[in-house]
């Protein structure tokens, strides 16, 4: 199974959450998999279901990593019917305005920790990507930042802001990084891990009196909200935040009100009416048939 999915270039982390789930479903039955078939895919699903009661996406990665190996490794004629996925609720994703964005980065006291935020808030990145980054990826020269093996194996640019350029110098002066990494974590040879990123999130966060659940990822959705509300196109923001496909960067459609109320509804564009003539005097309140003038 590790064998296909490197061939099918899988990422690493994919292939360590598949190893994971297929190994757990082997422990439940107490049988190696190629033993095992539909039914005990079923049950397992239940079971993660209603004795775990895990998450929908954990169970939908169980069933992803068991199609995997029994349609790829021991290539059974199985159709994709026969792995049903839990339906996942969609949530819009919490948000910043950009006085919490402010409030948030000033209880941030350690540079190197202000500087990592700051790249995935000024620049979109997610936090693996902003902590893997290397100091040759800062092309101050053109303003832009090169993400190396981003999300999908895929290379791209995204914009580097003049204040968090400032900030990396500054960070650069004081600290000197001698590694590759631009941000080097407590081990020679190794960058800041995501971990201690996060947990600085939640501290800075309370320090701040700010109610909302901040992660990296929040900062990397407001980067994405704040540039719609600004009017950048969001085309430009699909390019700038990785995104295979633009479904996923026009959710944020949906969290920008401004943008909202740009939108002319096709009431405030139909034609005025004609305004009705005046009349002198109120009608009868009790106008009857009766006491209407005959027709001529």
């Amino acid at each position: 199974m590790l064998e296909d999915m490197q061939l099918r270039n899988l990422s690493t982390g994919t292939q360590r959450s598949y190893i994971h789930y297929i190994a757990d479903f082997a422990k439940h039955h107490n049988k190696t998999p190629e033993l095992l078939g539909l039914d005990a895919i079923r049950n397992y699903q239940l079971h993660l279901i209603q004795q775990r009661q895990l998450a929908p996406q954990t169970v939908n990665c169980f069933v992803a990593a068991a199609k995997f190996l029994y349609t790829v490794t021991l290539e059974m004629p199985w159709h994709d019917d026969l792995f049903p996925r839990l339906h996942v609720p969609e949530r819009l994703p919490e948000v910043l305005s950009p006085e919490e964005v402010q409030k948030f980065f000033s209880h941030i006291g350690i540079l190197k920790h202000r500087a990592v935020l700051m790249t995935c808030y000024s620049s979109g990145l997610r936090i693996f990507e902003a902590v893997a980054l290397k100091i040759g990826n800062i092309d101050s020269a053109r303003m832009l930042i090169h993400v190396e093996q981003g999300k999908g194996a895929k290379d791209r640019y995204t914009v580097l802001s003049q204040r968090l350029l400032t900030l990396l110098r500054e960070y650069y002066k004081i600290q000197r990084p001698q590694q590759e990494w631009l941000f080097p974590g407590d081990q020679p040879g190794t960058h800041i891990q995501p971990g201690t990123v996060r947990q600085v999130c939640h501290t800075a966060a309370r320090l701040a009196g700010i109610t909302k659940q901040v992660t990296p990822h929040v900062l990397r959705h407001s980067f994405a909200t704040h540039l719609l509300e600004g009017g950048t196109d969001s085309r430009a923001i699909q390019v700038l935040l990785g995104h295979t496909r633009i479904n996923t960067t026009a959710r944020y459609v949906t969290l920008t009100p401004q943008s909202l109320a740009r939108i002319v509804s096709p009431a405030d564009t139909l034609p005025q009416p004609a305004p009705s003539p005046k009349r002198r005097g109120r009608p009868p309140k009790n106008l009857t048939a009766a006491s209407k003038p005959a027709a001529e």
